[in-house]
């Protein structure tokens, strides 16, 4: 088939696009700045990836990109830093990051339907959060958000399949980044309230093998699909666990507030992360973040369907660290 990775420089895109190309896709790759996708495409001698110029909130050279594909894959989000965006002008800079993800939802699902793309594919978030008492949180604008996309997509294109994923562990995500360069910087780690809330991290391996197998109409039908690792961790142990195979001994301190914004912005003083993503994220951990709810198997019963055989959140983290000590120096290893 003919397929389109929509964010194709990003850390999920840029993994994708190769595996797509290796079961015998025909693969088109579009990204804002598309010498990103040339380069790392070059690198990796994939050179028959087709790299188009895009940008979803301007609709600019969506359809020339959607020209007969089949399936679209949705990976972009509007969570990038002043910076970023005033590198890329745009009248939307000034709109917030939720905006800004419904505006470019609503363009591409309307390209991708003018096209007669045939099936959407969707990198999503959790629907909700939970509390101790298994009662639903309030979402956050980013879980808000990550949800208004997945309902703009699935009503402009019927064959649509959403996998809400938490945090996938890999060299290239910003969440894990996050806490590897906290637990590299701080002598002790002084973890909020949120410490104690859970989520299913997935290995990179795991949630690329999943959206492959989402392209294929005849084994996977369209809907929404919660996935996750086989682990259920609180933040807490996540970045013990980080610790140990960074083998860096960090004492931990837990403390009784929450000071999501104060700590948001210490976190990205500490990480060299940028502010809002950092308190974007943070405003997210209100509670558990479990795929079907405090007590779902969801997680378990999609993996079986895709046919993909989970990593333990101890691989993942192994693989993933390898892979940045590839690229970059890592504290202690």
């Amino acid at each position: 088939m003919r397929i389109l990775v929509t964010g194709a420089s990003g850390f999920i895109g840029s993994l994708l696009a190769p595996e797509l190309l290796a079961v015998g896709h025909e693969v088109v790759g579009l990204a804002r700045d598309p010498e990103k996708v040339r380069r790392a495409r070059d690198a990796a001698k994939q050179t028959n990836i087709d790299v188009r110029a895009g940008d979803l909130l301007t609709g600019a050279g969506l359809a020339e990109a959607l020209e007969q594909v089949e399936v679209a894959y949705y990976l972009v989000h509007s969570m990038e830093s002043r910076g970023a965006r005033r590198a890329n002008a745009s009248a939307h800079n000034g709109l917030a990051f939720p905006e800004r993800d419904r505006i470019a939802a609503e363009n591409f699902v309307a390209a991708a339907a003018a096209a007669g793309v045939r099936r959407v594919v969707y990198l999503g978030g959790p629907v909700a959060s939970w509390t101790v008492a298994g009662a639903r949180a309030a979402s956050s604008r980013h879980l808000a958000s990550r949800e208004t996309v997945e309902h703009v997509l699935r009503a402009g294109v019927s064959d649509t399949v959403v996998l809400r994923a938490s945090i996938v562990i890999g060299a290239g995500s910003r969440s894990f980044r996050l806490l590897v360069h906290l637990v590299e910087r701080m002598p002790v780690l002084a973890l909020p309230t949120w410490r104690s809330y859970r989520t299913r991290p997935i290995d990179e391996r795991d949630i690329v093998a999943m959206l492959v197998a989402a392209a294929d109409a005849g084994r996977v039908a369209a809907g929404a699909f919660d996935v996750g690792g086989p682990d259920a961790l609180s933040y807490g142990e996540m970045v013990e666990r980080i610790a140990d195979h960074m083998l860096v001994a960090r004492p931990a301190i837990g403390l009784s507030v929450s000071a999501t914004g104060m700590v948001a912005r210490v976190a990205a003083a500490i990480a060299r992360e940028d502010p809002e993503l950092t308190t974007a994220l943070m405003e997210s951990l209100q509670g558990d973040l479990l795929p079907g709810g405090v007590d779902g198997l969801a997680h378990e019963q999609a993996a079986v369907m895709l046919e993909v055989e989970l990593h333990s959140f101890d691989s993942a983290v192994e693989h993933a660290l390898r892979e940045w000590e590839e690229t970059e120096p890592l504290a202690a290893r």
